[in-house]
């Protein structure tokens, strides 16, 4: 192996180190991007993160792939519904074993600002807010 090799390994492993997300008290940032998943519903009460919750809360649970260790606890989100273009802003306060990676469960109230409860499911893009 060249020392040239071996120096371009080098830096692309430093490089990787750098770029790779942060643990700060608790949470995993991600950068901020828009998602996009299926939103559903849920009746609310005590959440993975530890706060009981009522339906006209506007909260929604997260799925486990990204709640991890429940550093998002108390973000919030913007939610948009994709097919009618309807916007919400909720608070991470629970954890969704069944979500797909990009989806939510949303509260009764919430859901219902963006789309009928009948409907069921929507195509939402969301992402945490500042």
């Amino acid at each position: 192996m060249s020392p040239y090799t071996v120096l371009f390994f080098l830096f692309a492993l430093a490089f990787t180190a750098f770029a790779s997300p942060v643990d700060t008290e608790g949470a995993t940032f991600i950068e901020k991007r828009s998602r996009t998943g299926r939103g559903t519903w849920f009746d609310v009460g005590l959440g993975a993160c530890g706060k009981t919750n009522k339906n006209s809360d506007k909260i929604i649970a997260i799925s486990s792939d990204i709640y991890g260790n429940g550093g998002y606890c108390d973000k919030k989100v913007k939610i948009k519904n994709t097919a009618n273009s309807k916007t919400a802003t909720a608070t991470v306060r629970d954890e969704c074993p069944s979500c797909g990676a990009n989806d939510i469960d949303m509260s009764p109230s919430l859901f219902e600002e963006l789309g009928d409860l009948d409907t069921g499911v929507l195509t939402v893009t969301w992402d945490f807010t500042d």
